[in-house]
């Protein structure tokens, strides 16, 4: 059985499950109560299962937050690597700039895909 807080992730959220419910006629059961969105209770029930699930998200987002800062500070979080060194990438403009080769041959030059040959490219005309 999936939980509960999966149904919503903010309030208005819910209200716009409970909405769509409500349209179609459905009402749910737990643990052998009925709740129907319609109803004041189930009303309730909608926003304090929205209030808890927007709660929780929000405190996994900020630990994920404070992990990542931590673990930037220590110098453990570096990112994606590059599949080009700066000189293999100085070479592939090089050997772009003389109009030898095309990008796949450039890509299979240095066993990339076409994308990052284009990358590549892309960054160095903006950085002049």
């Amino acid at each position: 059985m999936p939980k509960l807080d999966r149904l919503a992730r903010s309030v208005p959220d819910a209200r716009e499950i409970g909405d769509s419910l409500v349209a179609r006629g459905v009402r749910l059961s737990l643990g052998g109560s009925i709740y129907d969105p319609a109803d004041p209770m189930g009303k309730m029930f909608f926003n304090i299962l929205a209030t808890f699930a927007e709660f929780e998200v929000d405190l996994l987002r900020m630990r994920t937050r404070e992990g990542m800062a931590v673990a930037r500070a220590k110098g453990k979080l570096k990112g994606k690597q590059p599949k080009l060194s700066a000189r293999q990438q100085a070479h592939l403009l090089k050997e772009h700039a003389t109009g030898d080769y095309t990008i796949a041959d450039l890509a299979e030059l240095y066993s990339v895909s076409r994308a990052t040959v284009y990358r590549v490219l892309e960054r160095a005309r903006g950085a002049s």
